[in-house]
């Protein structure tokens, strides 16, 4: 019995996703940079790569105003390099005028196939604080607009914010039907549980105890439920896993043997997150942690201290973590994503020790809105007008 009711209830599969370092996010020992592991072109891509190889279902492709890689250009070039692994792009709601986005996330699900999947960010932008209030009514907006360009014949929008009349949906129009693109949002504030619960289709957890995600899903579910929707559960984790739990242990201890503290809350601050309450969580967690960083058995909080947002790892070997997984899936989880160090290091361990073990699956193909053949829409095989 799942924590709550959840949208892909009888579903005995996983999304199964890694992570591309696009924001200066890889190491080898934490917080010490790296030249080799920097955010280029050639690296970002060679993360998804291995990750399709090994088997992941998606990838989450971050955004972040760092050296590295903008996330739709990304995801734009590795779609002619992919074949079977979704994306999932972050959008920083407001960025782009609305409708130019739902332009853009057209074109990059023609280009995809329906691969494409969204990580709607409520955070502020280069330069700017915003008050908290304002962000998510304008995340609001734009998610509002999304969806009737892709499932309207005009956006009528009248908010305050944006305000659209009897604007034409052909150029939006995605190739995923039914909804298009599936919609995965974080966030622990009201505001953030309220978009959630009333916008998107999976809501995305940071690591934390299991009795504190199991209140995570009840209080969005209770937003949710308040629409009369359900919500599909994910979570974004980092992970270690060996043949062994002293292997996992001493690698853990080995990533962060060189870690500098002060330059590790250095790369924390300058993240735009930095200040959210689910960093604060993050936070929280590394205090109750152990003398070992461990807040639970094989939850290791170490990472945190040398990254903003998700800052714990799944550390053991390769029963316990899927005796791990299986409990995540028992509470209601449909989808992980998870990330190591080097990312590309960690990809393979997990994909030859986990991934056989695991039932995967893509969840815009579980929600039926992927079309078996390319869809009559105007980049797809409508006539044209």
């Amino acid at each position: 019995m799942t924590i709550v009711p959840v949208t892909s209830a009888d579903l005995d599969a996983a999304e199964v996703s890694w992570f591309s370092a696009l924001c200066s996010d890889d190491y080898q020992f934490l917080g010490v940079p790296d030249g080799d592991l920097r955010s280029s072109w050639e690296h970002c891509r060679d993360i998804a790569l291995t990750a399709e190889k090994q088997g992941f279902r998606n990838i989450l492709a971050p955004s972040s105003f760092q050296v590295g890689q903008d996330t739709l250009s990304f995801v734009a070039g590795m779609a002619p390099l992919t074949e079977r692994m979704n994306f999932l792009a972050a959008i920083r709601c407001g960025e782009m005028q609305p409708i130019m986005l739902a332009r853009t996330v057209a074109t990059l699900d023609h280009m995809l196939k329906g691969r494409l999947t969204l990580n709607v960010i409520s955070s502020d932008f280069p330069g700017e604080v915003a008050e908290s209030s304002y962000r998510y009514k304008r995340s609001h907006e734009v998610v509002e607009i999304l969806r009737q360009a892709w499932t309207q014949d005009e956006i009528n929008h009248d908010g305050e914010i944006y305000q659209f009349k009897n604007v034409p949906t052909e150029p939006a129009r995605p190739y995923q039907q039914n909804g298009g693109p599936l919609l995965y949002f974080g966030g622990y504030s009201p505001a953030a549980l309220e978009l959630c619960g009333a916008q998107c289709d999976v809501y995305l957890m940071w690591p934390e105890p299991m009795d504190q995600l199991k209140q995570r899903m009840q209080d969005v579910h209770a937003r949710a439920q308040a629409h009369n929707r359900t919500l599909d559960y994910g979570l974004r984790v980092h992970m270690i896993v060996r043949d062994t739990e002293q292997e996992a242990k001493e690698y853990a201890d080995y990533i962060a043997s060189k870690l500098d503290d002060e330059y590790g809350k250095l790369i924390r601050d300058r993240a735009h997150d930095s200040i959210s309450l689910g960093v604060a969580h993050q936070a929280k967690a590394r205090e109750l942690a152990d003398k070992f960083g461990y807040v639970e058995p094989g939850l290791w909080t170490g990472i945190g201290r040398a990254r903003s947002g998700c800052g714990a790892a799944l550390v053991g070997s390769t029963d316990q973590i899927m005796t791990k997984i299986e409990a995540y899936q028992k509470m209601g989880i449909r989808a992980f994503i998870f990330s190591g160090y080097p990312h590309i290091d960690e990809a393979e361990h997990f994909g030859s020790r986990v991934m056989p073990q695991l039932k995967t699956c893509s969840l815009p193909h579980e929600y039926g809105r992927v079309p078996s053949e390319t869809p009559a829409t105007p980049l797809g095989t409508g006539i044209r007008k």
